[in-house]
């Protein structure tokens, strides 16, 4: 309102059950719900970091029904949630990952080269 010609638009979306179909249709307006969770599960987020999200956001959700300010609702929500950390920082494999990336010239390296290496990563942190 106090920008008339700044206008808000969304990515037009199909729901159905727990599945969001991404329609690649810009539309005006904004959208009803957030699809975070859901763009964080299509990017192979962690399914621990994917349920807790869920778990704050149906209370999020459960307590904006029945009033109250957004920012000390997501604090509570958040409050006996611990910390989730992506990587253990003095983690030494994490440390001879980065070396083994840095040291990488990916100018020259080929496509199968390349996946060999991902290959070598994944057994560095026991994936297999």
């Amino acid at each position: 309102e106090i920008f008339p010609r700044i206008k808000n638009y969304n990515v037009s979306v199909k729901e159905s059950a727990k599945n969001v179909l991404f329609l690649r249709k810009i539309v005006a307006g904004g959208s009803e719900h957030s699809f975070g969770i859901h763009v964080a599960k299509m990017a192979g987020m962690p399914s621990s970091i994917l349920s807790k999200a869920e778990k704050i956001l149906k209370k999020l959700e459960k307590e904006h029904r029945q009033g109250g300010n957004t920012q000390d609702n997501l604090a509570e929500a958040v409050k006996d949630e611990m910390q989730l950390s992506f990587f253990k920082l003095d983690d030494p494999i994490l440390e001879d990952i980065r070396e083994e990336i840095k040291s990488l010239d990916i100018n020259t390296l080929t496509p199968v080269e390349a996946l060999m290496k991902l290959n070598e990563i994944k057994k560095m942190v026991g994936a297999h």
